[in-house]
């Protein structure tokens, strides 16, 4: 029998959180309860943590949305999932009339609902959710390394928007959690990745996972490409550091005809040398989140055993300890993924 209440974190404000009981969820007709395994603390949350999306989301919000468990409960008219399997939630509820909508866009939704920001989401031991968004996993798939599956998704969707072929030369700009994953889905995909990152600990957990890696900030970074493509710049360039210095890279290190793929979400507008792109033919590229064929290819990716999920796991923590978790990330600056606990 389901406990008739459940523990949360909620996100109070001023860089708070508590932890608390709250009513088990139950699930109606379409939806899911999902008992939650695992919950990683992404930079979306750690903007929440900062106060930079207090309008949007409050003060009485349960976060998160990276993450693993199993079903708990089935709604009415349910199909396809049974108790106890394992999940991870494909975060997004879109309108399903709008033109993204009916254009078949439906991950760019002009009214969409990301679950854990504009809903309570997975920092709760019972997370309800709508029934479209479960992808099933391998009954063998590790919960922790699942919980890996929504950024690897990013990551996955990041590189099909570029069009990498087989054999071309890549530059990640940025060498955090998502930039590793990048790196790491354009690799299988044939690319050959140079990662630019200028903490020296992520370059080596970088190289540590076999990169070649550059630090901008003791090298020059468009000589260095130059060199190792006998001049011809990248093929594709992923911007993920969110940094002006970044910005100022990705039009520099671009080969003639290259394809820049904004990854990083700017807190302002960045200066870009568009006179680059007229010179070099340059394509810049917008993605954002994923599409249910990028969750299928990170759920993949994570079952081969594609994904260094061990390296890119620095650190777990229970749900009680959510506020020093928090803490503890925002302080270091060496982190990859930190996960929260919640379940077995």
């Amino acid at each position: 029998m389901t406990d008739t209440q459940i523990t949360a974190a909620y996100y109070r404000g001023d860089r708070r959180f508590t932890v608390e009981k709250k009513p088990t969820p139950t699930p109606g007709e379409g939806e899911v309860a999902v008992r939650i395994a695992y919950c990683g603390i992404c930079g979306t949350d750690m903007h929440v943590f900062h106060g930079n999306m207090d309008a949007r989301v409050g003060f009485e919000r349960i976060i998160g949305h990276e993450m693993s468990g199993t079903v708990e409960t089935l709604g009415a008219g349910v199909t396809g999932f049974a108790e106890g399997q394992k999940v991870v939630v494909r975060p997004l509820d879109h309108c399903g009339a709008c033109p993204a909508c009916d254009a078949g866009h439906t991950h760019i939704c002009h009214n969409l609902k990301f679950l854990g920001l504009d809903t309570d989401g997975a920092m709760q031991e019972v997370w309800t959710v709508p029934a479209h968004t479960l992808h099933a996993l391998p009954d063998d798939m590790r919960l922790d390394h699942a919980a890996l599956i929504e950024p690897v998704a990013v990551a996955c969707h990041d590189v099909r928007m570029s069009g990498l072929k087989e054999g071309e030369d890549v530059v990640v700009i940025g060498g955090g959690p998502i930039g590793v994953l990048v790196a790491m889905v354009a690799r299988e995909s044939g690319g050959k990745v140079v990662i630019s990152e200028v903490n020296e600990t992520r370059l080596a957990i970088a190289r540590d996972m076999g990169f070649d890696t550059v630090n901008p900030a003791k090298a020059d970074l468009g000589a260095e490409i130059d060199r190792r493509t006998g001049g011809k710049g990248a093929d594709v360039v992923f911007e993920v550091s969110g940094s002006q210095p970044g910005v100022d890279a990705m039009t520099e290190v671009a080969a003639t005809r290259g394809r820049i793929v904004m990854v990083a979400i700017h807190a302002k507008k960045p200066q870009v040398d568009m006179f680059r792109f007229f010179w070099r033919e340059l394509q810049l590229i917008g993605a954002r989140v994923y599409e249910a064929a990028d969750y299928d290819r990170a759920i993949a990716l994570v079952a081969a055993g594609a994904i260094a999920a061990d390296k890119v796991i620095t650190d777990v923590s229970p749900l009680s300890d959510i506020q020093q978790a928090f803490l503890s990330l925002d302080a270091s600056p060496t982190a990859l993924k930190s996960l929260i606990k919640l379940g077995a």
